[in-house]
């Protein structure tokens, strides 16, 4: 039996999202949201680091542009919210290696 063909863009999402886990840095921000309550602001995220707001930024940037987040504003303030639809993402496709291949 062979994997089905996947579309382009569903090949490319999960390039996105597997270059976005790729990153201690941000799976630290992905299970720290998570246990958070899904939602924390720009502020809280970096307070985790102890690198350069530009380093976290460009983490959160790379999140967000893979789906695995996305952000509101209030005032001067963002607020990121993880979106676990898309992390299904990882998970199906991991899934592929607990099925039988006979």
């Amino acid at each position: 039996m062979t994997a089905k063909r996947e579309p382009k863009s569903t090949m490319d999402a999960y390039e996105a999202v597997f270059t976005a886990l790729a990153h201690p840095a941000r799976r630290r921000i992905l299970v720290t949201l998570n246990f958070q309550g899904g939602s924390m602001t720009a502020g809280e995220i970096a307070d985790i680091f102890e690198h350069a707001w530009p380093t976290t930024t460009r983490h959160l940037q790379v999140l967000e542009s893979a789906g695995l987040l996305h952000h509101d504003r209030r005032g001067r303030t963002r607020i990121y919210h993880l979106d676990r639809r898309r992390l299904e993402l990882a998970r199906d496709w991991l899934a592929w290696f607990s099925k039988d291949p006979h």
